[in-house]
């Protein structure tokens, strides 16, 4: 062939093929971008202290005298709101949040509001160890209505928990048509025994239905915007309440009114902390070790209110701390078997 006119010079390198990046490069390269690694068990250790903190608020609102639970709620929604409010501009969320889903947001307010209302009612009327096993029958109320309303699976096991928890809340509430009418372990009353139950089963359906409500909405709506919701419609509500029930009144002492506060904080950091857990944890080990909040409802209620809980208290939690953890281990094993499904 006829050549057009002699070859320009090559600039050193220009035609070879690139170098491959060595193993160590590429290794390098890697765990560079890696983030890293979070510690092992911090989410488990986050579960624990928010259970602690949990049952210390509840110990402060034993100790408080003559403020209704109604306004011990609203001096929580206040302390929920001051903390909400600059995440909600941060973020940019709005206050109303998406058009669609604003109905299950007020629904998820009300609930949740109604729930910690009765639930401190529950605290303030029987034991702290009573009160805190009964509302730990809540994973076994949501699978139920979740089977009822989102269509989830509803297996023999979920309906074996089921009655595991019923026979926990039986143990506790000790009715006088299967134990007689000398029942003992009890403060004060059994006619108020037997409404601080009611109020403990009626706040748990409640707290079960806003997680039903919360799985329907997913993640279409910030975790901020959910708690804007449960504070401002509990304040009002907490608010027509006490007026209606003209209990409306600041504590008498001092010590009361840092008890107030103290709760506010405490509940408050434990939302935070069990946010973190299930943020970093799978739900299924943050749901067992949300049990301890009960061990600690048990030590506190010995060391600092001086009663000791009755055979029939411990046999209803073993029946309720089972069935719980055996609720979370079902849902945990469920979700990593499709999660694996998935990879595959």
């Amino acid at each position: 062939r006829a050549r057009l006119g002699p070859a320009a010079p090559r600039a050193p390198g220009a035609g070879r093929a690139p170098a491959a990046p060595t193993p160590t490069a590429g290794r390098l390269s890697v765990a560079g971008t890696k983030k890293k690694a979070a510690c092992p068990g911090l989410g488990l250790f986050y579960t624990i202290l928010s259970a602690f903190l949990f049952s210390v608020a509840s110990l402060f609102l034993k100790k408080i005298e003559d403020v209704h639970s109604v306004e011990v709620s609203a001096f929580r929604c206040v302390f929920q709101m001051a903390f909400v409010l600059p995440g909600l501009i941060y973020y940019k969320t709005g206050f109303l949040g998406p058009k669609g889903k604003r109905i299950f947001l007020f629904f998820r307010g009300f609930l949740g509001s109604t729930a910690m209302v009765l639930l401190y009612y529950a605290y303030q009327v029987m034991p702290l160890a009573d009160a805190t096993v009964i509302t730990f029958t809540s994973p076994v109320f949501t699978s139920l209505l979740a089977w009822i309303f989102l269509k989830e699976k509803y297996s023999l096991w979920d309906l074996l928990f089921t009655l595991f928890a019923i026979t926990g809340v039986i143990l506790i509430a000790r009715p006088p048509f299967l134990f007689g009418s000398r029942v003992t372990g009890i403060e004060g009353s059994y006619s108020e025994h037997l409404k601080g139950t009611i109020a403990a089963i009626a706040s748990t359906l409640s707290a079960a239905s806003t997680i039903v409500i919360l799985r329907k909405v997913g993640k279409s709506v910030h975790y901020f915007l959910s708690i804007w919701y449960y504070a401002v419609i509990g304040l009002i509500g907490c608010v027509i309440a006490l007026f209606v029930l003209n209990e409306w009144r600041l504590p008498h002492c001092g010590r009361d009114r840092v008890f107030l506060i103290l709760i506010g904080l405490l509940g408050l950091g434990g939302q935070i902390f069990l946010t973190k857990a299930l943020q970093i944890e799978k739900a299924g080990p943050v749901s067992i070790m949300r049990t301890m909040d009960v061990v600690f409802a048990f030590i506190l209620q010995v060391l600092f209110l001086n009663h000791l809980p009755t055979w029939w208290t411990v046999g209803g939690a073993l029946c309720v701390v089972a069935s719980s953890s055996g609720t979370a281990i079902r849902k945990w094993r469920h979700s990593v078997k499709k999660a694996k499904q998935g990879e595959i």
